[in-house]
Protein backbone atom coordinates (compact mmCIF):
# COMPACT_ATOMS: atom_id res chain seq x y z
CA UNK A 1 0.00 0.00 0.00
CA UNK A 2 1.59 3.29 -1.09
CA UNK A 3 1.29 6.62 0.68
CA UNK A 4 -1.69 7.79 -1.41
CA UNK A 5 -3.63 4.62 -0.58
CA UNK A 6 -2.87 5.10 3.12
CA UNK A 7 -4.05 8.73 3.05
CA UNK A 8 -7.17 7.75 1.11
CA UNK A 9 -7.96 5.15 3.75
CA UNK A 10 -7.38 7.78 6.44
CA UNK A 11 -9.89 10.04 4.70
CA UNK A 12 -12.48 7.26 4.75
CA UNK A 13 -11.95 6.70 8.49
CA UNK A 14 -12.27 10.44 9.19
CA UNK A 15 -15.52 10.52 7.20
CA UNK A 16 -16.86 7.66 9.33
CA UNK A 17 -15.90 9.55 12.50
CA UNK A 18 -17.80 12.61 11.30
CA UNK A 19 -20.80 10.44 10.48
CA UNK A 20 -20.92 9.14 14.07
CA UNK A 21 -20.89 12.71 15.40
CA UNK A 22 -23.48 13.85 12.86
CA UNK A 23 -25.86 11.03 13.82
CA UNK A 24 -25.72 12.00 17.50
CA UNK A 25 -26.19 15.69 16.65
CA UNK A 26 -29.21 14.92 14.48
CA UNK A 27 -30.83 13.41 17.58
CA UNK A 28 -29.60 16.29 19.77
CA UNK A 29 -27.69 14.07 22.20
CA UNK A 30 -24.18 13.13 23.28
CA UNK A 31 -22.45 9.99 22.05
CA UNK A 32 -23.54 6.76 23.69
CA UNK A 33 -20.93 4.57 25.36
CA UNK A 34 -20.85 2.29 22.33
CA UNK A 35 -20.57 5.22 19.91
CA UNK A 36 -17.84 6.84 21.99
CA UNK A 37 -15.81 3.62 22.01
CA UNK A 38 -16.29 3.28 18.24
CA UNK A 39 -15.25 6.91 17.68
CA UNK A 40 -12.14 6.51 19.83
CA UNK A 41 -11.14 3.34 17.97
CA UNK A 42 -11.48 5.09 14.61
CA UNK A 43 -9.56 8.08 15.97
CA UNK A 44 -6.72 5.75 16.93
CA UNK A 45 -6.83 4.17 13.45
CA UNK A 46 -6.61 7.49 11.61
CA UNK A 47 -3.73 8.62 13.86
CA UNK A 48 -1.91 5.39 13.06
CA UNK A 49 -2.47 5.84 9.33
CA UNK A 50 -1.14 9.40 9.49
CA UNK A 51 1.97 8.26 11.37
CA UNK A 52 2.49 5.49 8.79
CA UNK A 53 2.21 7.95 5.90
CA UNK A 54 4.61 10.36 7.62
CA UNK A 55 7.18 7.59 8.08
CA UNK A 56 6.99 6.64 4.41
CA UNK A 57 7.33 10.25 3.32
CA UNK A 58 10.27 10.92 5.64
CA UNK A 59 12.04 7.74 4.52
CA UNK A 60 11.58 8.68 0.86
CA UNK A 61 12.89 12.19 1.51
CA UNK A 62 16.00 10.92 3.29
CA UNK A 63 16.63 8.32 0.58
CA UNK A 64 16.33 10.97 -2.14
CA UNK A 65 18.68 13.33 -0.31
CA UNK A 66 21.24 10.59 0.24
CA UNK A 67 21.06 9.59 -3.42
CA UNK A 68 21.54 13.18 -4.49
CA UNK A 69 24.55 13.54 -2.23
CA UNK A 70 26.12 10.37 -3.58
CA UNK A 71 25.78 11.45 -7.20
CA UNK A 72 26.39 15.19 -6.99
CA UNK A 73 27.48 16.14 -3.49
CA UNK A 74 31.13 15.17 -3.68
CA UNK A 75 31.59 16.59 -7.19
CA UNK A 76 30.02 19.91 -6.14
CA UNK A 77 32.19 20.04 -3.03
CA UNK A 78 35.37 19.51 -5.05
CA UNK A 79 34.30 22.13 -7.60
CA UNK A 80 33.80 24.77 -4.89
CA UNK A 81 36.91 24.15 -2.80
CA UNK A 82 40.57 23.65 -3.55
CA UNK A 83 41.97 20.16 -3.91
CA UNK A 84 43.87 20.66 -0.66
CA UNK A 85 40.68 21.57 1.27
CA UNK A 86 38.91 18.51 -0.13
CA UNK A 87 41.72 16.20 0.94
CA UNK A 88 41.77 17.79 4.40
CA UNK A 89 38.03 17.17 4.85
CA UNK A 90 38.35 13.56 3.67
CA UNK A 91 41.23 13.04 6.08
CA UNK A 92 39.27 14.63 8.90
CA UNK A 93 36.23 12.43 8.27
CA UNK A 94 38.41 9.31 8.11
CA UNK A 95 40.13 10.43 11.27
CA UNK A 96 36.81 10.91 13.03
CA UNK A 97 35.68 7.37 12.13
CA UNK A 98 39.01 5.93 13.24
CA UNK A 99 38.85 7.93 16.47
CA UNK A 100 35.36 6.55 17.19
CA UNK A 101 36.50 2.96 16.63
CA UNK A 102 39.94 2.80 18.27
CA UNK A 103 40.42 6.05 20.16
CA UNK A 104 43.18 8.62 20.00
CA UNK A 105 45.95 6.26 21.11
CA UNK A 106 45.55 4.03 18.05
CA UNK A 107 45.67 6.80 15.43
CA UNK A 108 48.55 7.55 13.11
CA UNK A 109 50.40 10.87 13.18
CA UNK A 110 48.67 11.97 9.93
CA UNK A 111 45.21 11.29 11.36
CA UNK A 112 46.11 13.12 14.57
CA UNK A 113 47.08 16.13 12.48
CA UNK A 114 43.72 15.99 10.72
CA UNK A 115 41.88 15.80 14.03
CA UNK A 116 43.65 18.88 15.36
CA UNK A 117 41.34 20.94 13.16
CA UNK A 118 38.64 20.28 15.75
CA UNK A 119 40.61 19.88 18.97
CA UNK A 120 38.54 20.57 22.07
CA UNK A 121 40.18 21.80 25.27
CA UNK A 122 38.83 18.81 27.20
CA UNK A 123 39.95 16.22 24.67
CA UNK A 124 36.83 16.10 22.53
CA UNK A 125 36.56 16.81 18.82
CA UNK A 126 34.26 19.04 16.84
CA UNK A 127 32.07 16.76 14.75
CA UNK A 128 32.98 16.75 11.02
CA UNK A 129 30.59 18.43 8.60
CA UNK A 130 29.02 15.22 7.30
CA UNK A 131 28.22 13.96 10.80
CA UNK A 132 26.79 17.32 11.85
CA UNK A 133 24.48 17.26 8.82
CA UNK A 134 23.28 13.78 9.71
CA UNK A 135 22.63 14.97 13.25
CA UNK A 136 20.48 17.89 12.04
CA UNK A 137 18.45 15.54 9.83
CA UNK A 138 17.74 13.28 12.78
CA UNK A 139 16.73 16.26 14.92
CA UNK A 140 14.23 17.45 12.34
CA UNK A 141 12.74 13.96 12.07
CA UNK A 142 12.03 13.88 15.81
CA UNK A 143 11.65 17.56 16.63
CA UNK A 144 9.28 19.22 14.16
CA UNK A 145 9.43 22.49 16.08
CA UNK A 146 13.05 23.11 15.05
CA UNK A 147 12.02 23.25 11.38
CA UNK A 148 9.41 25.98 12.09
CA UNK A 149 11.38 28.37 14.33
CA UNK A 150 14.22 30.72 13.41
CA UNK A 151 17.62 29.06 13.94
CA UNK A 152 20.87 31.03 14.05
CA UNK A 153 24.46 29.93 14.72
CA UNK A 154 26.58 32.00 17.05
CA UNK A 155 29.90 31.79 18.83
CA UNK A 156 28.89 33.99 21.78
CA UNK A 157 25.87 35.39 23.60
CA UNK A 158 23.57 37.36 21.30
CA UNK A 159 21.62 40.51 22.18
CA UNK A 160 18.72 40.80 19.76
CA UNK A 161 17.13 44.28 19.63
CA UNK A 162 13.34 44.26 19.67
CA UNK A 163 10.98 47.12 18.83
CA UNK A 164 8.48 46.98 21.70
CA UNK A 165 6.24 49.81 20.47
CA UNK A 166 5.91 51.66 17.19
CA UNK A 167 5.83 55.42 16.90
CA UNK A 168 2.75 57.08 15.40
CA UNK A 169 2.07 59.51 12.57
CA UNK A 170 -0.52 62.30 12.86
CA UNK A 171 -2.39 64.52 10.42
CA UNK A 172 -0.92 68.01 10.58
CA UNK A 173 -2.35 71.34 9.47
CA UNK A 174 -0.38 73.61 7.14
CA UNK A 175 2.51 75.33 9.00
CA UNK A 176 1.55 73.54 12.24
CA UNK A 177 4.18 71.81 14.36
CA UNK A 178 4.79 68.12 13.83
CA UNK A 179 3.74 65.77 16.63
CA UNK A 180 6.72 63.90 18.00
CA UNK A 181 6.39 60.17 18.59
CA UNK A 182 9.29 57.91 19.44
CA UNK A 183 9.47 54.16 19.07
CA UNK A 184 10.45 52.10 22.12
CA UNK A 185 13.06 49.36 21.99
CA UNK A 186 14.13 46.48 24.19
CA UNK A 187 16.35 43.46 23.74
CA UNK A 188 16.23 39.69 24.07
CA UNK A 189 19.43 38.06 25.32
CA UNK A 190 20.21 34.60 23.95
CA UNK A 191 22.89 32.97 26.07
CA UNK A 192 23.86 29.30 26.22
CA UNK A 193 22.64 26.15 27.97
CA UNK A 194 24.39 22.81 27.66
CA UNK A 195 22.60 19.68 26.46
CA UNK A 196 24.48 16.41 26.73
CA UNK A 197 24.22 12.63 26.80
CA UNK A 198 26.40 9.51 26.78
CA UNK A 199 25.96 6.48 24.53
CA UNK A 200 27.71 3.19 25.34
CA UNK A 201 28.80 0.85 22.52
CA UNK A 202 30.28 -2.63 23.01
CA UNK A 203 33.89 -3.21 22.02
CA UNK A 204 32.79 -6.06 19.73
CA UNK A 205 30.57 -3.79 17.64
CA UNK A 206 33.36 -1.23 17.26
CA UNK A 207 35.70 -4.00 16.06
CA UNK A 208 33.24 -5.31 13.44
CA UNK A 209 33.66 -3.62 10.09
CA UNK A 210 29.99 -4.11 9.13
CA UNK A 211 28.83 -1.87 11.98
CA UNK A 212 28.38 1.73 10.80
CA UNK A 213 29.41 3.53 13.98
CA UNK A 214 29.00 6.99 12.42
CA UNK A 215 25.38 6.40 11.39
CA UNK A 216 24.54 4.74 14.71
CA UNK A 217 25.89 7.62 16.78
CA UNK A 218 24.28 10.28 14.57
CA UNK A 219 20.89 8.58 14.70
CA UNK A 220 20.86 8.01 18.45
CA UNK A 221 22.37 11.33 19.48
CA UNK A 222 19.88 13.00 17.13
CA UNK A 223 16.86 11.27 18.66
CA UNK A 224 17.92 12.04 22.22
CA UNK A 225 18.72 15.65 21.49
CA UNK A 226 15.55 16.08 19.42
CA UNK A 227 13.27 14.94 22.24
CA UNK A 228 15.05 17.10 24.83
CA UNK A 229 15.08 20.13 22.52
CA UNK A 230 11.37 19.91 21.75
CA UNK A 231 10.52 19.83 25.45
CA UNK A 232 12.62 22.96 26.02
CA UNK A 233 11.55 24.86 22.90
CA UNK A 234 7.88 24.27 23.71
CA UNK A 235 7.66 24.42 27.52
CA UNK A 236 11.12 25.29 28.87
CA UNK A 237 11.17 27.37 32.05
CA UNK A 238 14.41 29.19 31.21
CA UNK A 239 16.42 28.51 34.39
CA UNK A 240 18.63 25.64 33.20
CA UNK A 241 17.33 25.40 29.65
CA UNK A 242 15.82 27.62 26.91
CA UNK A 243 12.63 29.59 27.60
CA UNK A 244 9.83 27.86 25.72
CA UNK A 245 7.23 29.13 23.27
CA UNK A 246 4.40 28.61 25.78
CA UNK A 247 6.00 30.81 28.43
CA UNK A 248 7.02 33.50 25.95
CA UNK A 249 3.65 33.74 24.18
CA UNK A 250 1.05 36.44 24.87
CA UNK A 251 -2.48 35.94 26.16
CA UNK A 252 -4.99 35.46 23.36
CA UNK A 253 -8.07 33.90 24.97
CA UNK A 254 -9.10 32.66 28.42
CA UNK A 255 -11.38 29.64 28.04
CA UNK A 256 -14.60 29.45 30.03
CA UNK A 257 -14.05 25.78 30.90
CA UNK A 258 -11.32 24.24 33.04
CA UNK A 259 -10.94 21.21 30.74
CA UNK A 260 -13.00 22.09 27.66
CA UNK A 261 -12.58 24.30 24.60
CA UNK A 262 -15.35 25.69 22.39
CA UNK A 263 -15.29 26.46 18.68
CA UNK A 264 -15.84 30.17 19.40
CA UNK A 265 -12.79 30.21 21.68
CA UNK A 266 -10.59 28.69 18.96
CA UNK A 267 -11.88 31.28 16.49
CA UNK A 268 -11.28 34.06 19.05
CA UNK A 269 -7.71 32.81 19.49
CA UNK A 270 -7.22 32.94 15.73
CA UNK A 271 -8.33 36.58 15.63
CA UNK A 272 -6.34 37.54 18.74
CA UNK A 273 -3.23 37.19 16.58
CA UNK A 274 -2.40 40.23 14.48
CA UNK A 275 -3.33 39.84 10.81
CA UNK A 276 0.26 40.18 9.49
CA UNK A 277 1.30 37.11 11.53
CA UNK A 278 -1.56 34.82 10.46
CA UNK A 279 -0.31 33.94 6.98
CA UNK A 280 2.55 31.90 8.46
CA UNK A 281 0.84 30.89 11.71
CA UNK A 282 0.64 27.40 13.24
CA UNK A 283 -1.63 25.87 15.87
CA UNK A 284 0.24 23.80 18.46
CA UNK A 285 -1.32 21.58 21.12
CA UNK A 286 -1.05 18.19 22.79
CA UNK A 287 -2.59 15.18 21.06
CA UNK A 288 -5.33 14.89 23.72
CA UNK A 289 -6.29 18.53 23.06
CA UNK A 290 -6.42 17.86 19.32
CA UNK A 291 -8.95 15.14 20.11
CA UNK A 292 -11.20 17.75 21.76
CA UNK A 293 -10.88 20.23 18.90
CA UNK A 294 -11.60 17.58 16.22
CA UNK A 295 -15.24 17.53 17.32
CA UNK A 296 -15.78 21.29 17.06
CA UNK A 297 -17.73 23.03 14.27
CA UNK A 298 -18.08 26.67 13.31
CA UNK A 299 -21.41 28.49 12.99
CA UNK A 300 -21.82 27.10 9.47
CA UNK A 301 -21.49 23.51 10.65
CA UNK A 302 -17.97 23.08 9.20
CA UNK A 303 -15.42 21.21 11.30
CA UNK A 304 -12.55 23.42 12.48
CA UNK A 305 -10.12 20.50 12.05
CA UNK A 306 -9.39 19.18 8.58
CA UNK A 307 -7.07 16.20 8.01
CA UNK A 308 -4.15 16.31 5.59
CA UNK A 309 -5.10 13.78 2.92
CA UNK A 310 -2.23 14.35 0.49
CA UNK A 311 1.44 13.52 0.87
CA UNK A 312 3.23 16.39 2.58
CA UNK A 313 0.01 18.16 3.57
CA UNK A 314 -0.33 18.76 7.34
CA UNK A 315 -3.56 18.58 9.31
CA UNK A 316 -5.14 22.02 9.65
CA UNK A 317 -7.36 24.01 11.99
CA UNK A 318 -9.19 26.97 10.41
CA UNK A 319 -6.95 26.51 7.37
CA UNK A 320 -3.70 26.83 9.38
CA UNK A 321 -1.05 24.16 9.99
CA UNK A 322 -1.51 22.00 13.09
CA UNK A 323 1.48 20.63 15.03
CA UNK A 324 1.11 18.25 17.96
CA UNK A 325 3.72 18.11 20.71
CA UNK A 326 3.98 15.89 23.77
CA UNK A 327 5.54 18.88 25.55
CA UNK A 328 2.39 21.03 25.29
CA UNK A 329 0.37 21.39 28.53
CA UNK A 330 -2.90 19.48 28.77
CA UNK A 331 -6.30 21.16 28.61
CA UNK A 332 -6.46 21.37 32.40
CA UNK A 333 -7.20 24.09 34.95
CA UNK A 334 -5.02 27.16 34.51
CA UNK A 335 -2.74 25.71 31.81
CA UNK A 336 -1.94 27.21 28.39
CA UNK A 337 -3.28 24.35 26.30
CA UNK A 338 -3.25 25.88 22.80
CA UNK A 339 -0.68 28.08 21.08
CA UNK A 340 -1.30 29.89 17.80
CA UNK A 341 1.24 32.04 16.07
CA UNK A 342 4.10 32.50 13.65
CA UNK A 343 6.71 30.19 15.21
CA UNK A 344 9.50 31.97 13.34
CA UNK A 345 9.06 34.60 16.08
CA UNK A 346 10.88 32.10 18.31
CA UNK A 347 14.66 32.12 17.86
CA UNK A 348 17.04 29.26 18.63
CA UNK A 349 20.72 30.20 18.93
CA UNK A 350 23.03 27.23 18.32
CA UNK A 351 26.60 27.60 19.45
CA UNK A 352 28.74 26.53 16.51
CA UNK A 353 29.44 22.80 16.32
CA UNK A 354 28.54 19.71 18.33
CA UNK A 355 31.33 18.12 20.37
CA UNK A 356 31.90 14.39 20.90
CA UNK A 357 34.39 12.76 23.24
CA UNK A 358 35.34 9.07 23.33
CA UNK A 359 35.43 7.70 26.91
CA UNK A 360 37.90 4.82 26.79
CA UNK A 361 38.17 3.74 30.44
CA UNK A 362 34.93 4.74 32.16
CA UNK A 363 32.93 1.67 31.01
CA UNK A 364 35.87 -0.66 30.27
CA UNK A 365 34.91 -3.11 33.05
CA UNK A 366 31.73 -3.89 31.15
CA UNK A 367 33.47 -4.22 27.78
CA UNK A 368 32.00 -0.96 26.51
CA UNK A 369 33.22 2.37 25.17
CA UNK A 370 31.33 5.57 25.97
CA UNK A 371 30.67 8.43 23.57
CA UNK A 372 29.78 11.75 25.15
CA UNK A 373 28.06 14.35 22.98
CA UNK A 374 27.27 17.88 23.99
CA UNK A 375 26.00 21.03 22.36
CA UNK A 376 25.09 24.46 23.65
CA UNK A 377 22.08 26.55 22.72
CA UNK A 378 19.38 28.90 23.91
CA UNK A 379 15.92 29.82 22.70
CA UNK A 380 13.42 32.59 23.38
CA UNK A 381 10.38 34.25 21.82
CA UNK A 382 11.79 37.36 20.15
CA UNK A 383 8.42 38.83 19.09
CA UNK A 384 5.68 38.12 21.65
CA UNK A 385 3.06 39.82 19.44
CA UNK A 386 3.50 37.01 16.94
CA UNK A 387 2.51 34.10 19.22
CA UNK A 388 -0.67 33.88 21.32
CA UNK A 389 -2.05 31.22 23.66
CA UNK A 390 -5.37 29.97 24.98
CA UNK A 391 -5.39 29.36 28.73
CA UNK A 392 -7.94 27.21 30.54
CA UNK A 393 -10.09 28.78 33.26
Amino acid sequence: MDINDILHKRGQVVAQMKAVLAHAESENRDLTGEESAKYDAMDSDQNGLKARADRIQNAAKVEAELGQRQTTGHRAAVDTMSRKESLEQDAYKSGFNAYARVGKAGLSHDILNALQVGTDSEGGYIVPTEFDTMLVEALQDINEIRSLVTVISTGSDRNIPVESSLGTAAWTAEEAAYTESDAAFGQVILSSYKLGTIIKVSEELLEDSFFNVEAYLARNFGKRFGIAEEAAFVAGAGSTRPTGIVQGSGLGVTAAGVAAITADEVIDLYHSLGRPYRSNATFMMADATVKLVRKLKDSNGVYLWQPGLQAGQPDQILGQRLVTSVAMPAATTGLKSVVFGDLSCYTVADRTGSVMQRLNELYAAGGQVGFRMRKRMDGKVTDAAGIKHLIQA
